[in-house]
C-alpha cells in the first residue's frame, strides 16, 4: 500500500498509527439499513468491514505535507500515554508506530513547522503533546499549532463543566506553551495551504486544502469516516454534533471534488485511504491510488 504521494511541488506522507475493526458497524453508523449494507457488503469486505466481528474497519493516521516552504502535519492522531478509558487499544499505550512512520517519511519532531487540527477530538490531537517528567509538553518544539477559535471555545466550555482528557492532555498544554494560533476555519496560511469550513461532525470542523494553484490535495478530517458514507452521504456517524449539517457538508464536499484531479486524503478510510472522488449513483466513491 502506498504511503507517499507526489502532487506537483508537494509530497504527502501517510503517518499510520493503527488500523483495525474499530467498532460494530451498525452502532457506528446508526442510520445504515440492513438493505444498504447487503447491497454493498462484497466491496466493504475488501477492507472497510470485518466480517468476523461485524466491525467497521478504520485507519487512524495523520498526514504530513511537504511544501516548498514548510512541513505541515494534518491532525495528530492518538498519541502515547493518553487517557481513553473507553478505548483499550488507545488507553495509556506506549508503542512506536506513529513515530516510526514519521521517521520513514524522513522526518523528526523538529522538522514539523505547523500542526493543523481539523477538530479537537482525542484521536486527532494526541501527538500534539508528549509526557516528559510527568508533565505534558508540545511534541513539536518548533511548530505553531492551528486550532479553530470557535472549535476551541466550544470544547473549552464543555471542558469547564465536564473535564475532558483530550483537552487537558493534548490541547491546553499547547495553549499554555504559547504555541497555538486560534484561527477561523477559512484561514489561509500561505500560497500552498488553506482551510475550508466543513462543520457538522463538530461545530467548527475544517478540512485542509493544499496546492499552489487550486486544491491539488484535500484532507478530510472527520467530515467522513467510512467509504459507505461516500455512497450514502446521508449516513450519520454516531457522535456528529449536528447530524443534518454533517450530511450537508459531506454531500457538498464530495460534489466539490467529484471528477477533479484533487487528491482526496481521508483520515479513517481503510488503506490506502487516498484517491480521487468519482460519482456513484446518487452518491460517490473514492478511486484509491494503488501504487
Amino acid at each position: 500500500m502506498p504511503t507517499t504521494f507526489a502532487v506537483n511541488d508537494m509530497t504527502i506522507h501517510r503517518i499510520v498509527e493503527q488500523e483495525y475493526g474499530f467498532t460494530p458497524l451498525f452502532e457506528f453508523l446508526p442510520t445504515l439499513t440492513k438493505e444498504q449494507f447487503e447491497e454493498n457488503r462484497s466491496w466493504m469486505e475488501e477492507g472497510a468491514y470485518d466480517a468476523k466481528t461485524g466491525n467497521c474497519v478504520l485507519c487512524f493516521q495523520s498526514y504530513v505535507v511537504k511544501t516548498p516552504h514548510h512541513n505541515i502535519l494534518v491532525d495528530a492522531c492518538i498519541g502515547n500515554d493518553k487517557t481513553f478509558p473507553l478505548r483499550p487499544s488507545w488507553n495509556a499505550k506506549k508503542d512506536g508506530n506513529w513515530m516510526a512512520a514519521l521517521k520513514t517519511a524522513g522526518l523528526g519532531v523538529d522538522d514539523i513547522d505547523f500542526v493543523m487540527c481539523t477538530h479537537l477530538h482525542g484521536d486527532h490531537v494526541g501527538w500534539n503533546t508528549r509526557l516528559e517528567n510527568g508533565r505534558w509538553v508540545p511534541t513539536f518544539p518548533k511548530a505553531r499549532y492551528l486550532f479553530s477559535k470557535k472549535e476551541y471555545a466550544y470544547w473549552s466550555e464543555v471542558h469547564q463543566k465536564t473535564p475532558l482528557d483530550n483537552i487537558s492532555e493534548s490541547v491546553l498544554p499547547v495553549i499554555e506553551a504559547n504555541k497555538a494560533e486560534l484561527v477561523t476555519s477559512d484561514h489561509e496560511l500561505n500560497d500552498h495551504i488553506r482551510l475550508t469550513p466543513t462543520p457538522g461532525h463538530t461545530p467548527d470542523h475544517f478540512a485542509v486544502c493544499a496546492g499552489r494553484r487550486g486544491d491539488q490535495a484535500v484532507f478530510t478530517g472527520d467530515l467522513i469516516h467510512s467509504p459507505i458514507q461516500a455512497r450514502y452521504p446521508e449516513l450519520v456517524m454516531r457522535v456528529d454534533t449536528d447530524k443534518d449539517q454533517a450530511v450537508a457538508t459531506r454531500r457538498s464536499f464530495f460534489e466539490r471534488y467529484c471528477d477533479t484531479d484533487t487528491l482526496c486524503c481521508t483520515m479513517h478510510f481503510p488503506s490506502p485511504s487516498v484517491g480521487h472522488v468519482k460519482r456513484w449513483g446518487d452518491g460517490f466513491r473514492l478511486d484509491y491510488v494503488k501504487d
